[in-house]
């Protein structure tokens, strides 16, 4: 079975929670409709989160994932997702397909600070 978390690092530009993956060709992908308010409850405890941090996100499950987001309904090509636990929805734009071949039902999150590199 292959590795199923994937993570990415979002940060804050111009006020706006955005990340770039050069593998997945996005740049500045901001997120938007619900999501930035849940972003900001997954990084409370993190310092400095603004300026980056660890998202890890999968279909399935995982050890300490703070958020299970349920698929609501499709819309403009993306999808509502609720975080049940938090009473909060959320968009993903259509980038979410860049992650995942079908629509996941469920995704799981979690959000940590970044390492510090060793020398």
């Amino acid at each position: 079975m292959s590795n199923t978390i994937m993570v990415i690092y979002p940060y804050l530009d111009e006020e706006t929670w955005v990340f770039d993956d050069d593998r997945a060709g996005l740049i500045r992908e901001p997120f938007v409709s619900g999501i930035p308010q849940m972003l900001d409850l997954m990084v409370a405890d993190i310092p400095n989160a603004k300026w980056g941090f660890k998202l890890f996100f999968s279909q399935n499950p995982f050890p300490e994932y703070q958020a299970e987001l349920t698929w609501l309904r499709e819309e403009y090509g993306g999808h509502w997702y609720r975080w049940t636990a938090k009473n909060m929805e959320g968009w993903l734009c259509p980038a979410l397909f860049r992650y995942f071949s079908e629509t996941p039902q469920k995704i799981y999150c979690k959000a940590e600070k970044l390492g510090t590199l060793k020398k």
